[in-house]
This record gives C-alpha cells, sequence and structure tokens, in this order.
C-alpha cells in the first residue's frame, strides 16, 4: 500500500542552498560555502556533547556535595544536641527552604533573607567538612546515630512533621519543557509518610525518618541552619538536572530513516543533517517509552515537489523529446510535464544537487552533488550520476572518493558522441577531470585555478579541446591521452572582465562568451603565424566585441536554426540574436521573478528562462511569460497543513508565507512579512493561520484574504 505525500520537497535541503557571494553586478565572487555549512553542523553535534558532559559532570558534584553536607550536618548536630530535643538541624534546614521558596506554613521564617548571602560559603564549607569528618567519625555511622536519636525524640508541639521534599524523578511527574516548579505543602501533604527504600533509602534516610522534634533556638544552630538552607537550595536544583540527564536513551537502531533520536527527560534530541534539533516532549506525556511506536509498515511515494533551485545555480532548465522540462531542486531530479501537469521524479542523489547536463541523445543525464551527512552524522561523498531520463534508472556513479566538497559544473562530450563526461569541482584547486563514464575509469585530472570556475564545455567539432571560463579567466584546454595542456585566453586591448559568465559554441567553431560587463567576444582559432609575443600558432584570440546587456551576461542558448538568446541580469531582458549576432528582438522578465539565470529553447518559438527567485518560467516574444514552477528563496522553516482542506502554508526566511493547493500543485496566495517566518499553524476552525517569527513576534493572517488580523509579541526568543 502506498500513500502519496504532497509537500515541499524545499525544506530539506534545497532552500537552504547557501548563496555564493555576488558583486553588485549580479556577479559570483566565492566559491561555494558549502563546506562552511558542513563545519558549522559538526561543531554544534560538538558543542552539544560537551554541554551533555558538563551536565553530567554538575550532577555528579551535586551529590558529592549532598553527601558532605548531610554528614556535616548531621555530626555535628548529633554533639551538640541535648538529650529530648529531637529536632534536626537539617531537617529544619529543610522546612526553612521550602518555606523561601513559596510553601504555606504557619511558621515566620527569620533566617530567610540571609539565604543568599551564605551560598557563597557553601562549597567552601561543603569541601572542609571533608577532613573534618574524617577526624570524628565515619559518615554513615553518624547518619546511623541520627536516626536512631530522632526514632526516641518526642513528637513536635509544633504540630504534624512533613515528609523531606525529593528530587522530582522522570515517572512520578509529568515531562515539561520548563523546570518543575517547589512543591507546595499543604495539610495533608504534611502527615507522615513511611521510608521509601531504593536509592531514597540510600540518599536521604536519614532526612525521612526525622519526623518528629523540636526547633533550636541557640545562635550557633541558626548559623547551621542558614548554611543547611541554601546548601539544599542550590543542591536541589543540580539534583533535578542529575535526574533529568538519567532518563533512558533511545536506540538509534530503532530510530526512523531521517531521525536520531536521543531522549533526555523532558525533550528529545533530533539530528537532520548533522545538526541537533530539540523536539519537546508534550507536558502531559510522563514516559516516552511507553507511548513510541514503531515505524507503520506503509511507504511514502513522492507525489509532488514545489520550487527550483535558480538562485545560486545556472544552465539548469532543459526541455526533453518528451516534452518535460527537467531541473532540480533540493536532491530531487524534477521532470515536469507542464502540458498534462504531472511529474516524475529522479531520487538517486543523497544531498543537493547542484548542477546538470543532457547528453547529446537528449536521453541520459548527468546530475552532480555536493557534500553531505546522513541520517546519523557521518559523512556523504560528492559525486556524479549518469541516468536514463525514460525509465529514471542510475547507469553509472561516478566520482566517489575523488571530489572535494561538490560538483560545480560539467558537460558531456560532443564530438564523439557523448562518450566522456567532464567534471569540475568546488575544492580549493578547481581539479578538471575527464571520465569515460560508461567503464567509470578516471582519463585525465589537473588543476584549473584557485578562482571560481563557472562553466566547463566539450567542443562540438574538436574532440580534444575542452574550455573552462570564470572569474577573470577563460582557459582553453588540449586534451591528449592521460594529459591536459592549458592555454589562457588573452583579452589584450579589450577590457578583461570580472567574470566571464558563460560561453557556447557556433556553427563556424567559433566560441562565444558572455561576462559580467554585458559584453559578448567571440574568440576565434588563429590559423596564421602569430607577432612575437602575441601568443602560439593555433590559439584562440578575440575577433569581435559585441555589447549585449546592461549588467551581466548570465546565460547563453544556441537554438535549433542557428539564432541565439541570451539572457541579462541588471536589465532582466532575455535577447535573440540573428545568425551574425544581430539583435532582433528582446523581451524584459518582470522584477518581481528576479534576475534571468537560465535560458533554454522550448516548443516552437517558445523558451524556458530560470530566475534568481526560484522561478521556472515559459513565454514567447509576442505573449509575455506564463509561470511554471516557483517556491520559497531561502530556507524553509514553518509548515501547517490545513484542518480540512485540501491546503498548506509554508513560511521560510524569505519572509514570504504561501498558502498552497495540494491537488491542482497550485499558489493560492503569498504574503511578505517584516520578518522571516519560523513556524505556522491554523486554527481549527481553518479561518485564520498563526506564523511565529525568530524574533518572538507572531502573525495571525486571515486564510482567506490573507489579511493581517492580529499581531503579538512573547518574549524576544525564537518561536
Amino acid at each position: 500500500m502506498e500513500e502519496s505525500l504532497s509537500g515541499p520537497a524545499a525544506a530539506t535541503c534545497g532552500s537552504s542552498a547557501l548563496l555564493n557571494n555576488h558583486c553588485a553586478d549580479d556577479s559570483i565572487s566565492g566559491a561555494s560555502a558549502s563546506d562552511v555549512q558542513d563545519r558549522l553542523s559538526s561543531l554544534e553535534l560538538r558543542v552539544q556533547q560537551q554541554e551533555d558532559e558538563i551536565t553530567v559532570l554538575k550532577a555528579a558534584l551535586a551529590d558529592v556535595l549532598r553527601r558532605l553536607a548531610l554528614s556535616e550536618d548531621t555530626a555535628a548536630a548529633m554533639r551538640k544536641m541535648p538529650p529530648g530535643k529531637g529536632q534536626n538541624p537539617l531537617r529544619e534546614a529543610y522546612s526553612m527552604s521550602c518555606i523561601a521558596n513559596g510553601g504555606s506554613s504557619g511558621r515566620k521564617p527569620a533566617h530567610t533573607s540571609s539565604v543568599s548571602v551564605a551560598k557563597k560559603e557553601t562549597l567552601a564549607s561543603a569541601a572542609k567538612s571533608g577532613p573534618e569528618k574524617k577526624k570524628d567519625k565515619p559518615p554513615m555511622e553518624g547518619i546511623k546515630e541520627k536516626e536512631e536519636a530522632t526514632e526516641r525524640a518526642p513528637a513536635s508541639p509544633c504540630g504534624p512533621p512533613a515528609s523531606a521534599p525529593q528530587a522530582p524523578s522522570p515517572s512520578s511527574h509529568p515531562s515539561s519543557p520548563h523546570p518543575p516548579q517547589t512543591q507546595r505543602h499543604t495539610p495533608e501533604s504534611k502527615s507522615a509518610a513511611p521510608p521509601k527504600r531504593g536509592h531514597s533509602m540510600k540518599r536521604g534516610s536519614g532526612i525521612e525518618r526525622s519526623q518528629s522534634s523540636t526547633w533550636e533556638t541557640s545562635e550557633d544552630n541558626r548559623n547551621k541552619l542558614v548554611k543547611a538552607a541554601s546548601t539544599s537550595k542550590l543542591l536541589s536544583k543540580m539534583v533535578k538536572n542529575a535526574e533529568k540527564h538519567k532518563e533512558p536513551i533511545i536506540s538509534q537502531a530503532k530510530m526512523s530513516t531521517r531521525e536520531k533520536n536521543c531522549q533526555e527527560g523532558e525533550y528529545i534530541k533530533m539530528f537532520m543533517r548533522g545538526r541537533p534539533i530539540t523536539m519537546f516532549v508534550p507536558s502531559d506525556v510522563e514516559n516516552y517509552e511507553d507511548i513510541r511506536i514503531e515505524l507503520p509498515p506503509e511507504k511514502l511515494k513522492l507525489e509532488w515537489v514545489f520550487g527550483y533551485r535558480g538562485r545560486d545555480c545556472r544552465a539548469n532548465v532543459y526541455l526533453l523529446p518528451t516534452g518535460e522540462i527537467v531541473y532540480f531542486i533540493a536532491s530531487v531530479v524534477v521532470l515536469f510535464n507542464y502540458e498534462e501537469r504531472t511529474q516524475r521524479h529522479y531520487l538517486g542523489h543523497t544531498d543537493c544537487v547542484k548542477c546538470l547536463a543532457v547528453h547529446p541523445d537528449k536521453i541520459r543525464i548527468a546530475t552532480g552533488q555536493i557534500a553531505g551527512v546522513d541520517k546519523d552524522g557521518r559523512p556523504l561523498q560528492p559525486h556524479v550520476r549518469v541516468w536514463d531520463s525514460v525509465t529514471l534508472s542510475t547507469l553509472q556513479v561516478v566520482g566517489l572518493g575523488t571530489f572535494e566538497r561538490g560538483v560545480g559544473s560539467l558537460a558531456f562530450s560532443k564530438a564523439d558522441s557523448g562518450t566522456h563526461l567532464c567534471v569540475i569541482d568546488d575544492s580549493n584547486e578547481h581539479m578538471l577531470t575527464v571520465w569515460e563514464w560508461m567503464k567509470k575509469p578516471k582519463v585525465a585530472e589537473i588543476k584549473t585555478t584557485n578562482e571560481v570556475v563557472l562553466a566547463v564545455e566539450f567542443h562540438p567539432t574538436d574532440p580534444n579541446t575542452i574550455v573552462t571560463c570564470g572569474k577573470s579567466h577563460i582557459f582553453f584546454w588540449t586534451w591528449s591521452g592521460t594529459s591536459l595542456a592549458r592555454k589562457q585566453g588573452i583579452f589584450g586591448k579589450y577590457e578583461k572582465p570580472k567574470f566571464v559568465q558563460c560561453l557556447a559554441f557556433l556553427n563556424n567553431g567559433d566560441i562565444l562568451t558572455g561576462d559580467s560587463g554585458g559584453i559578448m567576444l567571440i574568440w576565434s582559432r588563429s590559423t596564421v603565424e602569430p607577432a612575437p609575443g602575441k601568443g602560439p600558432k593555433g590559439a584562440y584570440q578575440i575577433s569581435r566585441q559585441i555589447k549585449a546587456h546592461d549588467g551581466s551576461v548570465f546565460t547563453l542558448c544556441q537554438l535549433r536554426n542557428g539564432t541565439m538568446l541570451t539572457g541579462g541580469g541588471k536589465d532582466h531582458k532575455v535577447i535573440l540574436w540573428d545568425h551574425d549576432l544581430n539583435p532582433e528582438r528582446d523581451i524584459e522578465v518582470p522584477d518581481q521573478y528576479g534576475t534571468i539565470r537560465a535560458v533554454a529553447e522550448g516548443k516552437g518559438e517558445q523558451f524556458l528562462v530560470g530566475t534568481s527567485r526560484n522561478f521556472i518560467l515559459r513565454g514567447t516574444f509576442n505573449d509575455g511569460f506564463q509561470v511554471e514552477v516557483q517556491g520559497h528563496t531561502d530556507e524553509l522553516w514553518g509548515l501547517a497543513s490545513h484542518p480540512f482542506r485540501d491546503l498548506f502554508l509554508t513560511c521560510a526566511q524569505d519572509r514570504q508565507v504561501c498558502l498552497w493547493n495540494s491537488v491542482d500543485h497550485t499558489l493560492e496566495w503569498t504574503r511578505l512579512l517584516d520578518e522571516p517566518g519560523h513556524c505556522a499553524d491554523f486554527h481549527p476552525s481553518g479561518a485564520v493561520v498563526a506564523i511565529g517569527t525568530h524574533s518572538g513576534k507572531w502573525y495571525v493572517l486571515d486564510a482567506e484574504t490573507r489579511d493581517l488580523v492580529a499581531i503579538h509579541t512573547d518574549g524576544n526568543e525564537q518561536l
């Protein structure tokens, strides 16, 4: 039995994609920051583990201090207590502690004002008590004598004695995210109770048996009571922490495939992609083990993916012969038929997909992913997967253990019918590797540059030429056997751009590049002897310069008829160029969709555009654009389903709140908040929805009209 899951896959990873450093002209100015994200996750995990160790050490120290204080006060009281005076100083100290913390009592606490002053003396007196007790008598002998004395003592004239307060155990009180409150004493709770067995007998038998006594009035004993009261208050808090960390730890083997939970009293730690997340147990649950159940036998099947990763990627939208648009979001590659409104999904990747290339046969596809971590925090290696777009079966996995950080760009060879695959990773050296991917071996490898590399392509007619471009460079590589030789493009009299953003090949074999200055350059191979110092024979040189866009030229797309489409950054324009690279037509993408990141040929006169705000648009120069795919542009945090309609709401770091239809797979409405949303939930009536933010503020919106109903603030902590 299979059930369908409808939800934004962007919540897992793609929406958490890091935006590379961009210049003011929409240019990428830094390498991928995925390694920083992995290191931060590792550090967060280590800090959480160290906090747990510190808490356990505090609990152990609390136990030692409790035993020292108990032995010291017991021994001193038994030495100085006159016959017939049965009240124990420690018993009185606990009584004063309860009064000071809000317990009801008829006696006025005469020394509660000095309890806080005496706190500084607690640790010192407890530390000094060790060697002094050894001279007097062993601690257990003092406890035994105290028990015998209290059994012989007469009943207190002040009324029925109260049993000593005890540290709460997980099984006796409901779990709560808040510290347990001090238990108030009532007449019923003051009745004598039999001593408990087990660990309570070992730790506090002397306290529980001192049921009847009188109050000491000497000044010497009052000072001891003040010290003991402050000690009991301090130790009670630390013992509570100790008890909280004595909860059983849930076995990782029993956890789900996407979770690693660790129960610690009132909350559960869940690790998502190596990040520790605290999930609080409901306050009416006493023991998590009693309600935890096994996973159901049914499996979920992915039905629909909302969103597209265009913000920090490029050239990642293509139309296949099947009529499907192929693109990626998170770790899912989507094949979307916009006419039939259906999706298929390639799910072979284990972490975020970063780049995509289509084989010359238009059937096989290669996708590269970044490094990541699995459900248990173990590292996942970046690699390339080659798969069949018809059957969605994996044909080959390339580069496991070879690439660092992630795969930045890749391309199939064209002159030899796609036998080879070239890949550039995201390491500091941006290694260029060539693979005979069907047989899996690596053919050649070389360092390219320490600067960011944005594109790589095989020459369509020369099987031995590979071209790469990026920050302030374009390299022409000659591949021969296992060696790669580099020739750097010389800009000469032309202004050297900050970034060479994209490249394409003309029908005559020349290379066309677009850069961050809005310029297109045509690079032609030299067939004559160059002037001295101007480079070797056969090198590529600039033959023509064309001003194309205001701002960056982000993408180039050659159409079937030989004309060219270009997409600009700052001017938001798509321009059609004829065979001689003269502009014919242009159209501007509306500002709300963002700048252009990818352009691809569509059916007939149509073309596809991927934007920096994660839209995929389909349009023509005559009819304008129609939105086909849209989603959030930053990490998605909040998700809420409507109580009875086929709707769900999402909120994210991009401050957008979106209401989606899970049947039609469409966007009902969207609203921009003043700050990022972190959580959301519908009212049971479905009329309104509340959105919590990182600052403690929460908004109430009308679920139909998206109008703001109310704003409230609860503290300044993240909701």
